[in-house]
């Protein structure tokens, strides 16, 4: 997967059509393309963010993290995948849609 840039992968991850915490994507992303570390686990977050501020994500639920599964005291976000997302995602080669 690290030849693959980490927003297609994202998107990739969502084309199930299930909704997915930003943690449980952040750590599947950090498996697969072996980034350790605070400033990496963000990074990819940020990418998250920057999905869903595009329109390709939605956020369906929020939750605070009082368990530290991702960053105590931080604000959870559940994503789903849109359908301009869909589109971009098969406009990207990830899959056709």
């Amino acid at each position: 997967m690290g030849n693959r840039p980490i927003k297609f992968r994202i998107l990739e991850l969502f084309l199930d059509d299930k909704e997915h915490w930003n943690y449980e994507i952040v750590s599947k992303i950090q498996e697969e393309y072996n980034m350790q570390g605070n400033f990496q686990r963000d990074s990819i977050n940020f990418d998250i963010l920057e999905l869903a501020s595009g329109g390709m994500l939605k956020d369906v639920e929020q939750k605070v993290d009082d368990k530290g599964v991702y960053k105590k005291d931080f604000l959870l976000h559940k994503y789903a995948i849109t359908d301009f997302g869909k589109v971009r995602g098969s406009d990207a080669c990830l899959r056709y849609v």
